[in-house]
Parts: C-alpha cells; structure tokens; sequence
C-alpha cells in the first residue's frame, strides 16, 4: 500500500496547469531595463512582435504593451483574477472607474462577475536603474450563481497581509487560515469567502534545512504545490526539484523538508465548483451559448466603456501607491 501524500508531480511551464476551482495561473517575471520618459524600457523594441511579445529577449517581454509593457484594457466575465505582485509595480484601470497603482508584495484581488474592462500596465519608473518585475496572476472560477454578481475591486496591502515566521520558514496569507492565523476578507461573491470550500492560496519560503509540517485540510479540496524556485525539497522521502508542481492528499499531514538551498513555493487548495467550464479567451462561462452571449453583451455595451484617456493608461511617474474605488473612495499607501 502506498501511503505517499503525493498524487502526481508535473513540470510547470510558462502558465501553470491549476485544478478546479482555480482555472490556471501565470509566473510573471521580467528584468526590465532603465525606463525612458515614457516609463517604457530604455531599450530598442526592434525585432519584437509590439502588441504580442511574449517571447523572453534579453530578460523581458512587453506583452500587448505598445511602449509601456503590460496588458491594455481587455474584458473579462465570469471569473476572478487574484494578482499577487512580489517585485515590481502596475497600474491599474477598469470600466468601473476604479484605478490605482500597487505592487511590492501587495494583492489585487478582482471580482469580474457580470462583465468588466480592466487594464494592467507595468511602468518603469526607474530612469537610473534596473526595473525587475515579478508577480503571480491566479484566475479564480466563479459558479454558475455568481457569473452574473457585479464587479469588485478590492486591495489587500502588503502592509496588512499576515506572514508567519516559523523555524526557517515564513508564510504569507493571501486566502485561507493556517492554524490560528486568519487571511483577509475575500470579496463577497468569490468562491473564497466561504470558508466551507476552504481555499488558500499561500506564499512559502523555506531557508535550508527547513522541517515543515503542511496541516492537513479537509478530503474534498484539491491541494497542489507550485515550487517555482529554489533547489530541491524532500516530500514524504522523495526529492522534488524546482519548475514542479506537486499534487497532494488533502487529509493528510505533509512533512516538507529543504535540503537544497532556498525553496519558494506558491500553495493553491479548495473544494472544487464541479460545474462544467468553457472559456473563450477572457471570457469563462458554463456552456458555449453562454459565451456567445457573452461576446455579444460586450460588443453592444463594452461592459460599461473605458472612461480613460487610452487604454494603455498610466499614472505619473511620481505616483505612490494608492487604489481609488468607483465609489469615489481613496486610499493612499506612499
């Protein structure tokens, strides 16, 4: 009988394999240049495909980015898009008229719900030196009673976000409790915000020699690790290495020991929507009826128009942090 918490290990690619009730995620991480007056990279664009570089040359992409790389505004429907930026800042736009700039371990946490246009630029607001970015960008499904909930825009700072200093080990809490310690409020409508689907998404650090217990959650979520950096860790006797993700037995206690320099491992776990899923590009419904509705809903109403100047909108460069809500509500960070 075999008693490993191990279901599977896969190899991680550019966008991450997920299971429901996480739709997938992608590992942003570009090592911008020097930014020129523009807050673009001080760097020659030739021999890029402007509009859709998502090929790594000499460290970085520019995405859909024209001169400031990025995603211009775009729609989404029925899903969340939870962003976690470790490195790096982005500006932020939406239909809503909600807008703000954030990032250096601060989370973005959007509900799209009925329909929303949002943008996510990258400005380089360093002239004199180097602008590395990194970040995480989870798509969240929402179930079929929620597709239609109204669009949310919520921050959660850095400056709030619990981490837990361990032996060796330091865990931060964007969804899902560990032990005694709580995450924020999910927004309301996401599939997070009851804690009976018992979703987490968790930030790990292990320092070598690392002993860690992960607790054992409840028998119907799924539960996979993403070790995206480091060297190896062990996992019931058996030694994974980094660029795997590890799919675990959820009602079992998983000894995690690092053994081979420094392991950063990103945790995804919840009871799973088991409805059906069918996705056209941003767009994530149940059925293709249902995206075709969609398409049309957007070419007649633009899911509310873009109130901005562009749709690669960004602020000025002496900007903090900041969120301003489409109620007309602000909050400043620095």
């Amino acid at each position: 009988m075999n008693d490993s918490p191990i279901l599977s290990i896969r190899p991680l690619g550019f966008q991450w394999e997920t299971k429901d009730p996480f739709l997938f995620c992608v590992h942003h991480e570009d090592y911008y240049p020097n930014g020129n007056e523009h807050m673009g990279p001080d760097a020659s664009l030739e021999g890029r495909t402007i509009g859709q570089d998502f090929t790594v040359k000499d460290g970085w992409r520019m995405y859909h980015g024209s001169k400031v790389p990025g995603f211009p505004a775009h729609p989404h429907r029925g899903f969340e898009t939870v962003t976690y930026v470790r490195t790096g800042l982005i500006d932020h736009a939406d239909s809503m008229g909600a807008t703000g700039r954030f990032g250096n371990g601060d989370v973005q946490w959007m509900t799209a719900g009925k329909g929303v246009q949002h943008s996510e630029m990258f400005p380089l607001l360093n002239e004199n030196k180097d602008n590395p970015l990194e970040l995480f960008q989870l798509w969240l499904n929402l179930p079929k009673e929620k597709k239609f909930a109204e669009p949310h825009y919520a921050m959660l700072w850095s400056e709030n976000l619990p981490i837990i200093e361990l032996d060796k080990v330091q865990i931060t809490l964007i969804s899902g409790d560990y032990l005694e310690h709580k995450a924020l409020t999910s927004p309301p409508d996401s599939w997070a915000a009851n804690p009976a689907n018992e979703v987490a998404i968790w930030t790990i650090k292990l320092q070598e020699g690392a002993k860690w217990m992960l607790p054992k959650a409840g028998s119907m979520v799924n539960r996979s690790l993403y070790f995206y950096e480091g060297g190896s860790i062990t996992i019931a006797n058996e030694e994974v290495k980094a660029g795997n993700a590890i799919d675990l037995e959820p009602n079992q206690n998983v000894m995690i020991e690092c053994k081979g320099g420094e392991a950063n491992i990103l945790l995804l776990q919840g009871k799973p929507i088991n409805e059906p899923v069918a996705q056209y590009g941003p767009f994530v419904m149940n059925n293709q009826a249902e995206i075709q509705q969609t398409m049309l809903d957007y070419q007649q109403t633009q899911f509310g128009g873009w109130p901005w100047p562009n749709h690669e909108f960004v602020h000025p460069r002496d900007k903090g942090r900041f969120a301003k809500y489409s109620d007309g509500s602000m909050v400043e960070k620095d």
